[in-house]
Formats: structure tokens, sequence, C-alpha cells
């Protein structure tokens, strides 16, 4: 550090004796040290730091109302990361004394009366050693925050892959391009509103719009068809989930784990009649569970090449009489609670494609 920066640093100094106090601030005035905060009270030996945030402190050991001791428990009760050095000002010479200083925080001692070159040889080695401390804490954050940077950029890239690749199968199937993004919405809010923390939230809600990334790989002309399949194309149009399962295997990330458990069982029935597996009642993921209650209202509603739009009642009837049957009965209780801001949800992302 150069003389000049050094000089720019700031001292703590506190000592209950007025005359200690004036022959320290002489000496390191005398040294061209300016920014020299001097405490005879060590009560205030706190508010004082946290106005100045010294860089170095010079502390007197025996003093009334707080000894040296006490003001180190109090300093080291900030847990600040960048405390600066402590010198002890001290007329003891025991070594009890010292390993207890020591032990309290402090990194050097002065005894008194004060060697001027002693003195001032010490403040420069630890005002030295503080700033290649505090560079070092710099060169940290700065780092942290470069790696949180490029890991927010890296999270932000594969949700949009993600969005993407949901996007792809939505449309394969002619499907609205708002569908997804309104399904997905739908899927969050439903998850949050039985608890789910926001992290979780927010997997379901980048998770779910995969659920069809599988029909990526069903022939068109059972993709396509417009109206009701054969027995046999049936069959085929089901093996959309196990593809999204597949497709989606062998990424132990959790978003991707949670994609693919919904890809695979979006489509199961709580009594049991559903496709894949036949899963029933709890043995379905809930993250399945409420992928299903979302896509089927959202599909519903949606106008399609091969069907009109049903009305918002019409495909709340119906998730009604399916309750228990398709549908876990406690999700559509949350469902019909939460119904006026998901058709928030809806009218917002259909206003988004319609400008």
């Amino acid at each position: 550090m150069s003389n000049e920066s050094q000089k720019e640093k700031s001292i703590l100094v506190v000592d209950d004796e007025p005359a200690n106090l004036k022959l320290l601030d002489r000496m390191l005035r005398g040294q061209g040290y300016q920014s020299l905060v001097l405490v005879a009270d060590p009560r205030e030996v706190l508010a004082r730091y946290r106005e100045t945030q010294p860089d170095l402190i010079l502390l007197d050991i025996n003093m009334p109302h707080l000894d040296g001791f006490q003001v180190m428990d109090q300093l080291k009760s900030l847990n600040d990361p960048l405390l600066p050095p402590i010198v002890i000002l001290t007329a003891q010479h025991g070594k009890d004394f010292q390993l207890r200083a020591l032990a309290g925080g402090a990194r050097d001692f002065v005894a008194k009366p004060f060697d001027r070159n002693e003195l001032l040889m010490r403040v420069r080695n630890l005002l030295d050693a503080q700033l290649a401390h505090r560079l070092l804490h710099d060169q940290k954050a700065v780092l942290e925050e470069m790696v949180r940077a490029r890991t927010e950029e890296l999270r932000r890239t594969r949700l949009q892959v993600v969005q993407r690749l949901g996007m792809a199968a939505e449309y394969r199937d002619e499907e609205t391009g708002y569908h997804i993004l309104s399904m997905s919405h739908t899927c969050a809010l439903l998850a949050r509103a039985i608890g789910w923390s926001e992290a979780d939230c927010d997997l379901m809600l980048n998770a779910s719009p995969m659920h069809d990334i599988g029909k990526i790989g069903i022939p068109d002309a059972i993709l396509l068809k417009p109206g009701k399949f054969e027995p046999d194309e049936w069959e085929t149009m089901k093996t959309h989930t196990m593809i999204g399962a597949k497709l989606l295997d062998g990424d132990d990330s959790d978003i991707m784990h949670m994609a693919r458990e919904i890809a695979l069982t979006h489509h199961e029935k709580w009594d049991g009649s559903g496709y894949p597996n036949g899963l029933s009642g709890e043995a379905i993921p809930l993250s399945g569970r409420i992928a299903a209650l979302a896509d089927v209202f959202d599909a519903l509603t949606s106008a399609r090449p091969y069907k009109k739009a049903w009305t918002v009642d019409a495909a709340v009837d119906l998730i009604k009489e399916n309750n228990g049957r398709h549908f876990d009965p406690a999700l559509v209780e949350v469902f019909l609670r939460e119904l006026p801001e998901i058709l928030k949800i809806r009218e917002r992302f259909i206003e988004s494609v319609n400008r």
C-alpha cells in the first residue's frame, strides 16, 4: 500500500485517559494519518464503529464501564466479515493476559508507555494486512456475483429450451400457442394454493409445459386426425405419455425429474381408469394430479380446429361430474375456490396472443 493510500485509512482509538488519546492523536497525525476517531467512553465504541467502519482499532484494556475484553466481545457479536485488526494498548505483559486478548480477537499489542516507532510500524503493517484482507473479500464477492449471474443465465436458457420443447409438441398437435403457458401457470397456482414452497411452485411452472412432449413421437395420421380414433389408433395415441417420459429420462435435475413425472402420469385418473399404468388415488404423483386438472380445464375451454371452445360453466360442470373419478377430490375443491384467479390467467394469455 502506498503511503498516500495508507494515510486515508480510518483508525478508531479507544482509551479512557485523555492524555493517552492526545498522545496517540499527535503521533498518528504527525505521520500523516488524518482519519482518526477518538473515543474516551468505551460504551460509545459500537456506535462509532458503525458510523466510521474503521480499518484499524487501537484499544485500551483497563477502562471503566466496559473493559477492552468486553468491547472486543461486542465487536465480535456484529459478525462483520471485515472486522478490522485490533491492537491492544496495555501496560500488562503476562502470558495469560496476552492469550486471553488474542482469543478475544486481538491481533497485536503495543506496550505503555508508547514507543513511537514501534506503534507506527505496527499500525502500518496491520493496515497493509487489512487492505489485503479487504481485497480478497471483494474479489470473492465479485467472483460469487459472476457465478450467480452465470448460473441464472444458464437457468433462464434451460427454461427457454424447456418452454420451446413444450410449444413444439403443442403446435404439432395444432393447439393454440398460449395453452402451455395458461396450463403451466394454472398448475403453479394450484400448487401454491395447496401449500407448496415457492421453489417447488417454480419447478411446477417450468416443468408442466413438457406434459405432452411425447406427442412428438406420434404419427401425423393419428395425432392430426380430426375424427374419433379407432381402437388401435387410440392405443398408439396413449403411448405419448411413455414416449414423453423416455425423452425426459436420464437427467437427475429437479425440473427434469418433475417434467418426466408429469409427462408420464397426467392422464392417470383418481379411480384407476387412466393410462398408461392405471394408477389410482395417491399412487398418482401429486404433480400429475395437478397437471391433469389444469390440462383438462384449459383444453376444454380452448378452441381447436376440430372443436369449439367449451364455456367455462360447461367445463366446470364436467370437472365437478368427474370429481373422485378422474380428478383428486381435494384438488377439485381447491380448483373451484381458485377459479376466479385461474380465469384471470386464461384471459391474460389469450390477450397476449391476440395483440
